[in-house]
């Protein structure tokens, strides 16, 4: 990446170092890898959970092999795998797999995302270890789930959103459907599995024990669709690709002003008023009889919006979203990611920023959107470089001798 292209970004504001955090004193065992099961991981660990990852010895998680690179560290890793130790095992030796084994005993939660029967085939299935580890809680996220006729497929983001209709829902109604281009099932897959371990924590508190977690990416995508869902299994009627706009409201959509575009929600009559009224100027588009009602304002889209555009393009979308956003009226400008990070917003949400990383430098981080105010996030760690941690985890976690280390690394058991 040429870091004369790179966005220059303010360094990180460190927490206040006299709250805790809200999952201190929780280990998670992470065997998980590419995106859903390193979410789930990352978020408990921005939540305070000192999380071990666990990686091959050879190449590490593939999705190291991901472009772009940062002096020889791949982004997308990066974006997945903050606050986590990283220690790298050869678990096809029995001498890895004990130190695995080791491992879990001392855990709170072990995640894995591999395909089916690889834990167990490991001797880390969830059979085994819950006679090592009553209390652990076991958090296996897969395409399909456990269980059933699909349970070995291999599944992928895009090919569960073509299978569940989600992408049937995105794109325009002339055009064929399309996913979405961030991995937003993995994304919400890895999310409701950080919801179902920290359920199973609080369940832990009252009963002491352990339980099996699953989540599944079709069972995600599913709800993902959203009350579109809903209002098929009610009705009967298939849901289609409605583009930018809204098939209840109007105007709800893009809109063109003079120098670019800018999406406006009109989700009632009420934010219909304040747009034409106190934006606009407009009294008599509040009055007409085609417009009033929401139900005559879609029966009657094509001509509002032909208004609302002429009305537009005597101004800037920065400042016909200004005006709209102090009239009460959903507004903003519809941007590129260059033009979001370079935003007021962005820049008023704090999201972007910069910290060290141990071979790169300096690396950039989007903060996490979780805020609690007695229990902050803790403050990033850029993710481990490969083995970066195991001397440390096998010596400080486990006890093992500085030796018994070195044999280890010297056999290929570890790479440190």
């Amino acid at each position: 990446m040429d870091a004369e292209a790179r966005p220059t970004l303010p360094p990180y504001e460190p927490r206040d170092p006299n709250l805790p955090a809200a999952l201190d004193g929780i280990r998670i065992v992470d065997f998980s890898h590419f995106i859903a099961g390193p979410m789930c991981t990352m978020i408990l660990a921005d939540l305070g959970a000192e999380v071990i990852k666990i990686e091959n010895a050879a190449r590490g998680d593939d999705f190291r092999g991901f472009r772009p690179f940062l002096a020889g560290e791949s982004t997308p890793y990066l974006w997945t795998n903050r606050n986590k130790m990283g220690i790298a095992l050869d678990l096809s030796q029995a001498a890895a797999r004990e130190i695995a084994v080791d491992l879990i005993r001392t855990a709170d939660v072990l995640v894995e995302n591999f395909s089916k029967g690889v834990m167990e085939r490991f001797g880390l299935g969830f059979a085994a270890m819950r006679t090592i580890n009553p209390r652990l809680i076991y958090c296996s996220v897969s395409a399909y789930g456990r269980d059933g006729a699909m349970s070995e497929r291999l599944g992928f983001d895009p090919v569960v959103q073509a299978e569940t209709g989600f992408m049937s829902l995105n794109g325009f109604d002339d055009q064929e459907g399309v996913r979405t281009g961030p991995a937003v099932m993995d994304i919400s897959t890895g999310m409701m599995a950080a919801v179902a371990v920290l359920g199973a924590i609080v369940a832990r508190q009252r009963s002491g024990k352990g339980q099996q977690v699953e989540v599944a990416l079709y069972d995600t995508a599913t709800l993902m669709l959203g009350f579109h869902a809903m209002n098929y299994l009610a009705t009967g009627k298939n849901p289609t690709r409605f583009g930018n706009r809204s098939i209840d409201s109007v105007p709800t959509g893009v809109f063109n002003a003079a120098d670019g575009a800018l999406y406006i929600a009109c989700a009632n009559d009420r934010t219909y008023r304040r747009l034409v009224v106190d934006v606009f100027g407009r009294m008599d588009l509040a009055e007409h009889p085609d417009f009033v009602t929401n139900p005559s304002r879609v029966a009657h889209r094509e001509e509002l919006t032909e208004i609302i555009h002429k009305i537009l393009a005597s101004d800037s979308c920065e400042n016909w979203a200004v005006k709209m956003q102090k009239a009460g009226v959903p507004a903003g400008v519809a941007r590129t990611v260059e033009g979001a990070f370079n935003s007021a917003e962005m820049a008023d949400r704090k999201i972007a920023s910069s910290i060290p990383h141990p071979t790169a430098g300096e690396i950039p981080n989007i903060a996490s959107p979780l805020i609690l105010r007695g229990t902050p996030v803790v403050d990033p760690v850029a993710a481990p470089t490969l083995g970066q941690h195991t001397a440390h985890v096998l010596s400080r976690v486990l006890g093992y001798p500085g030796d018994r280390i070195d044999a280890l690394a010297a056999s290929g058991v570890i790479r440190k």
